[in-house]
């Protein structure tokens, strides 16, 4: 069975993915499970720079692997990742790309939605917009990489609410459904999700491959 390897070990990440890519005829792994702690490097400025990065920097991991390797199985696989963060106008779009690293990478999201809503702390409704953004670069074992980009739009909200997501989910409060992204069924927040949108368009273009 062909392999697709995705550059996270981000558990929450991972089952949505598996939950959207389930229909392919294709294993789904992790970093982790596939055996692999790489440094990875994420220096560029925009989503798309940081997942080509994330990508690109697997798959010549495995193109680096001696014959004979745990790693050279692996040879034949497409390596996914993402880019995603979190973008609130009134913040000049903090933390965008640095949302995984704001307020530093061990800080909880807890602590992180708590200070994002004391930040907007009298802000008015209508100018409390922000957007979920998610790129998903997939590295050909070939060579070349694709990309695609996924979005919701919505606004902070002005405390925590829902069980369903992980991050920033329980501050995104989406109108048109009246629920934060964390009060959302799984299977629906699958279909609308930024990283729903980007992986149900870069499914397509796998397939396109098979």
């Amino acid at each position: 069975m062909k392999k697709i390897i995705f550059a996270t070990s981000n558990e929450g990440k991972m089952r949505e993915i598996r939950q959207i890519l389930a229909d392919l005829p294709m294993e789904v792994l992790s970093m982790k499970e596939a055996g692999m702690d790489v440094d990875i490097v994420e220096d560029g400025k925009t989503f798309e720079e940081n997942a080509r990065i994330k990508a690109e920097t697997i798959r010549d991991h495995i193109r680096a692997a001696g014959e004979g390797s745990a790693l050279s199985a692996f040879r034949e696989a497409i390596v996914l990742a993402d880019d995603s963060g979190l973008e609130i106008d009134w913040l000049n779009k903090e933390p965008g790309v640095y949302s995984a690293r704001y307020m530093g990478e061990d800080t909880s999201y807890d602590i992180k939605n708590a200070h994002l809503i004391r930040r907007l702390d009298g802000v008015p409704d209508e100018k409390r917009t922000a957007r979920f953004v998610c790129v998903i670069a997939a590295a050909l074992p070939e060579g070349g990489t694709k990309t695609c980009r996924g979005t919701i739009e919505g606004r902070i909200g002005y405390s925590p609410a829902g069980e369903n997501g992980f991050g920033y989910d329980p501050i995104f409060y989406v109108p048109e459904f009246g629920c934060t992204t964390a009060q959302l069924p799984p299977e629906r927040k699958n279909q609308v999700s930024h990283r729903g949108k980007a992986l149900q368009a870069m499914k397509e273009q796998i397939r396109s491959l098979l």
